[in-house]
């Protein structure tokens, strides 16, 4: 004979009943193995940018070609003439300025002043003759032409214009001095227009 259950106590608590964890939280997302390539992406799904060369798989577009260089055989002409000037330019002016110290320009004392060898000195100084520019008087040294001279007093003036504006520009006087050396000939005429047009606005 079964007995009967007796019915709960209404006054007990029930038990803690805990409901079933639903299917779509029950596992969580993984993320693929090392190595293991990750399925293809669903139809319509938007692929994600890729920002770093060559991952499209696009070829990188060529860099352009360098131009050739334009010919300009005026403008190395008038510098390889430049250079050429330059030295009887320094020479004439020197000569001129060590006659007007001391009367007279030997050959030992341009080389010393220009840092040249004595037969150097002495192949530019017959150079000079051969331009009109300088006359040599056995004993006496070396004299400059009337052409020498012009060439002297122009050289002079042109160092001169170049080394202001440099000093008008805030170069020290002695970088000014040095550096008016290699620039004064090479400038221009219309260069040194400029360069007094300069000078003259500064008052």
């Amino acid at each position: 004979m079964t007995r009967p259950r007796p019915d709960p106590d209404p006054t007990l608590p029930a038990a803690a009943v805990t409901p079933p964890v639903a299917e779509a939280e029950a596992q969580p997302a993984t993320q693929p193995a090392a190595g293991v390539t990750p399925p293809a992406a669903q139809p319509g799904a938007q692929p994600t940018p890729q920002s770093a060369a060559g991952v499209t798989g696009q070829p990188a577009a060529p860099s352009p070609a360098p131009s050739p260089p334009v010919p300009q055989p005026d403008r190395h002409e008038r510098a390889r003439q430049a250079q050429a000037q330059a030295l009887l330019e320094d020479y004439t002016e020197l000569i001129d300025d060590l006659i007007a110290a001391t009367g007279e320009a030997r050959i030992t004392d341009i080389a010393a002043h220009l840092g040249v060898t004595h037969p150097t000195a002495t192949k530019t100084v017959a150079r000079l003759r051969r331009e009109g520019l300088a006359q040599s008087r056995p004993y006496r040294g070396v004299f400059l032409t009337d052409s020498g001279r012009d060439m002297a007093a122009r050289a002079r003036a042109r160092h001169r214009m170049v080394v202001d504006v440099l000093l008008a520009l805030g170069v020290p006087s002695d970088a000014a001095e040095t550096d008016a050396e290699g620039i004064e000939h090479h400038v221009s005429d219309s260069t040194l227009a400029a360069f007094g047009r300069f000078l003259d606005g500064r008052g």
